[in-house]
């Protein structure tokens, strides 16, 4: 696992063994930064399901202005810190260790873009959206990029929220939802 492009490119990320975690594919991370190309400049990024921290250190290589890393687990929380100090990078990002419901109902930061890849077969998704949409902690025009299973398709109706657009790439759908 590697970064793809910015100012970080090429550096190979750490990544965990087992199978706890499930990487963002290349390929669907190329995808995902190449919809968000003009969103990144000076962006503040929430990477709500943290894992390895790909995403978010993606965002930051490609021009965000920071990144707040959220998981549940020491593991991925260390592994992050560590993925953020190969990258060079750790001024931009934060890591909290917090489920991500937790974080939420005690968040008191705004976002521009909002990464969600939870677990797939969690109802994690449906939740971290709902939440989201109840507190306004995303900017008018901010963006929130799901990764999901594409026989897992989000159904729901996002009070506040516009511009919902489905990308499959293989076994995966990017589905991209903008705040009103």
């Amino acid at each position: 696992m590697r970064v793809v492009s910015g100012k970080a490119k090429g550096t190979v990320l750490k990544t965990p063994e087992g199978l706890q975690t499930r990487p963002t594919a290349d390929r669907v991370k190329e995808a995902m930064f190449s919809i968000l190309q003009f969103e990144l400049p000076g962006a503040r990024v929430l990477d709500l399901f943290g894992g390895t921290g790909q995403l978010g250190i993606e965002a930051i290589s490609r021009g965000a202005k920071s990144c707040v890393f959220v998981d549940a687990s020491d593991a991925p929380c260390r592994l992050i810190k560590e993925n953020l100090r190969r990258a060079k990078m750790e001024n931009e990002g934060s890591v909290i260790r917090a489920d991500y419901l937790q974080y939420l109902n005690h968040c008191h930061e705004t976002f521009d873009i909002i990464l969600l890849d939870p677990p797939y077969a969690e109802v994690f998704l449906e939740n971290a959206i709902k939440k989201i949409s109840e507190i306004d902690i995303l900017q008018s025009s901010g963006i929130i990029v799901a990764e999901h299973p594409v026989e897992k398709p989000l159904n729901l109706d996002f009070s506040g929220f516009s511009q919902r657009k489905d990308y499959k790439y293989g076994k995966t759908l990017l589905t991209i939802i903008r705040k009103d």
